[in-house]
């Protein structure tokens, strides 16, 4: 069961697929997951159905709290969308919560102190370390939290890491990726990397999934309480390919996404391999909050 925003716009979509979602209150009696979920991806009403359809695969009572970075413009979403469905972080600051999500943004080109609201987001991921359970960054939102809590950089790529890439688990029995050893399948999209030569060693930061191909793929701190996703097992089937269509209708010098058409061949379709992939990843990270699984 999912809770979202009264009149929120997924919920329609995701009740016509069949997935029990409620709006704005939860039910007598029942306490639910609570998750925040910092969305700075450009189209947000296709990250938020894409996040809240991860979400909804999951067994678990989960209300998902969408927040935003005060004081900040919109050039790709409504305002009115972000003031009826998006409160500012001051109103969650007091609380604590389950769960925090924090999303990619297409600001891979600037360095982090040049990001607009970068002094913002580090107060949000600091406040996150003693008020919320364990924390998902996403893409550059993973870049994000690995520089600003351990000093790791980000390094710009020679060509885009574009495509759907094996990932090896690299610590057997986590409960975060159980059912997905020893290696599973994740989609990237993105212009930088880390590299595990400036990862801490004295145990505090783990690298828990690499690619042979895309390198790093998913760290974790000791605890579980922050985890570092940098590809998008939450993307829907078309999203790589969106993405290849709108950079060729720019002119941009693109190659097609690797491992994702089949016969890698675009005119074949779309492979939709990461979908088990991604329906674990997420309910693990849910039992992980409900207290039903440990590290």
């Amino acid at each position: 069961m999912l809770i979202l925003p009264a009149h929120f716009p997924a919920t329609s979509i995701l009740r016509s697929e069949g997935w029990q979602v409620l709006d704005g209150e939860s039910p007598a009696g029942l306490r639910p997951l609570r998750i925040l979920f910092l969305n700075l991806m450009p189209q947000k009403q296709v990250t938020e159905l894409d996040i809240a359809r991860a979400l909804a695969f999951s067994e678990h009572c989960v209300r998902l709290y969408p927040m935003k970075i005060s004081g900040q413009a919109y050039k790709t979403t409504p305002i009115e969308h972000m003031r009826t469905f998006y409160s500012d972080f001051e109103v969650f600051e007091p609380e604590n919560f389950d769960g925090l999500i924090i999303t990619g943004a297409p600001v891979e080109h600037l360095p982090f102190e040049e990001v607009r609201y970068w002094l913002q987001l580090c107060r949000i991921m600091d406040w996150a370390r003693s008020h919320v359970r364990s924390t998902l960054y996403i893409c550059w939102g993973a870049q994000a939290g690995l520089y600003h809590h351990y000093g790791i950089p980000k390094y710009a790529l020679p060509e885009k890491c574009f495509g759907i890439f094996r990932q090896h688990v690299l610590y057997r029995g986590l409960s975060l990726f159980q059912g997905m050893e020893p290696e599973f399948l994740m989609p990237n999209s993105r212009h930088t990397e880390v590299r595990r030569q400036d990862f801490p060693t004295n145990g505090s930061l783990c690298i828990v999934a690499e690619s042979e191909e895309s390198g790093i793929g998913v760290a974790m701190s000791r605890d579980g309480r922050e985890i570092f996703i940098v590809g998008h097992l939450e993307y829907e089937p078309q999203t790589l390919h969106n993405e290849y269509t709108r950079d060729l209708k720019k002119g941009l010098s693109i190659l097609p996404p690797l491992h994702y058409y089949r016969k890698e061949c675009p005119e074949q379709g779309v492979d939709f391999s990461w979908k088990k992939s991604a329906r674990l990843f997420y309910s693990n990270w849910l039992d992980m909050l409900s207290g039903h699984q440990t590290v």
